[in-house]
């Protein structure tokens, strides 16, 4: 069985990778793009059959050449920037070839499992707003959230129409975990508040907006284990089930947690690492560990302050695993970060 996996060495990607040798595969064809060869480092642990250049391998499918030898496309890769506002860039890496893929896997009958995102909900913050995968929910607030957004609309086209083989599209809230430190700028913000606090004992949040106090603005955030558990239901059931599910699902939490309780679970997973005890957030602010900064007005427009997903569809189609708690999950990363050289590094 050959699986393609775009984005193979990024973030997610990669996650995804590792858990499929855990379960006995390893016959993969990893696609992304290695201009930061940094990234090299996140399948080093990791068996594959081939790497693939992203921009080869969307001319080989183009050309055919790959037709009656894939089984199976989980497609991760994208440009993942939220702050990129180049509309052609962003539509062709994230609209154009996710097109293509999706044209190709139902002209040959291969599964796709593919990475959408939350930030198709748009919202400025709003507890009232719904995260349901409807359309009338959707309103990006930006580029990268449009490309995603009109993918999806094009997939909802296909059920529409009939399909030939299952597409399943996963709406990745705030995905934080190992295998991230390549990000940069676009790493989770866990990632960010280990590195500041390592770095200078205090982390830093912004003063509120929206509406909501500082440092109460509301994420759902989701460990990147949980999201490769979710991916890896929807493959094993496309390979065993007679159903074979499609859909776009939420893949978060269903639970919206503050930047304070984020930081605190931070500031205390390093504290227990170290052999401390656990602190309460008022603590933490009479002992300036966390510092409040004022909010950039240029992402005013374009900041999503309140998130949570609206898990009923994806409990649905047979999901029940448990999610790990915030405190939980970011521990787990602590733990990662602190005993791993290569993520202890900003690149």
């Amino acid at each position: 069985m050959i699986i393609v996996v775009t984005g193979a060495y990024g973030f997610i990607g990669s996650n995804i990778i590792k858990e499929l040798n855990n379960r006995g595969y390893t016959d993969i064809i990893a696609v992304d793009n290695l201009t930061n060869g940094n990234k090299i480092s996140n399948l080093i642990d990791c068996e594959i059959l081939d790497f693939v250049d992203k921009n080869t391998f969307i001319q080989e499918i183009e050309n055919g050449n790959y037709d009656n030898q894939l089984d199976y496309i989980i497609h991760q890769g994208a440009c993942s920037s939220t702050v990129i506002n180049d509309g052609t860039y962003m539509m062709k890496n994230n609209y154009d070839y996710s097109t293509i893929l999706l044209e190709y896997t139902q002209k040959n009958e291969i599964p796709l499992l593919y990475a959408s995102s939350a930030s198709v909900y748009g919202g400025h913050g709003n507890a009232i707003n719904e995260f349901i995968e409807k359309r009338e929910c959707e309103a990006p607030l930006n580029v990268y959230g449009y490309s995603k957004f009109l993918f999806d609309q094009m997939v909802r086209r296909y059920f529409e129409n009939g399909l030939s083989a299952p597409v399943v599209g996963l709406r990745y809230f705030n995905v934080y975990g190992n295998k991230e430190a390549h990000k940069g700028r676009m790493s989770s913000v866990v990632y960010h508040n280990y590195q500041e606090f390592k770095k200078h004992g205090k982390i830093k949040l912004f003063t509120g907006c929206h509406g909501y106090e500082n440092g109460e603005q509301m994420r759902d955030f989701i460990s990147v284990s949980d999201v490769v558990n979710v991916n890896m239901f929807f493959f094993e059931n496309h390979l065993n089930d007679k159903e074979e599910i499609s859909g776009i699902f939420n893949c978060g939490t269903g639970v919206a947690r503050s930047f304070n309780d984020l930081s605190l679970a931070t500031i205390n997973a390093c504290r227990q690492h170290d052999g401390m005890d656990k602190i309460t957030l008022n603590n933490a602010l009479t002992n300036n560990l966390i510092e409040y900064i004022p909010f950039p007005d240029d992402l005013l427009d374009k900041y999503q302050s309140y998130t949570k997903a609206n898990m009923e569809a994806l409990h649905s189609s047979g999901f029940n695993k448990p999610f790990l708690s915030l405190e939980d999950g970011v521990s787990e990363y602590i733990n990662i970060l602190k005993n791993t050289k290569n993520e202890q590094s900003n690149k």
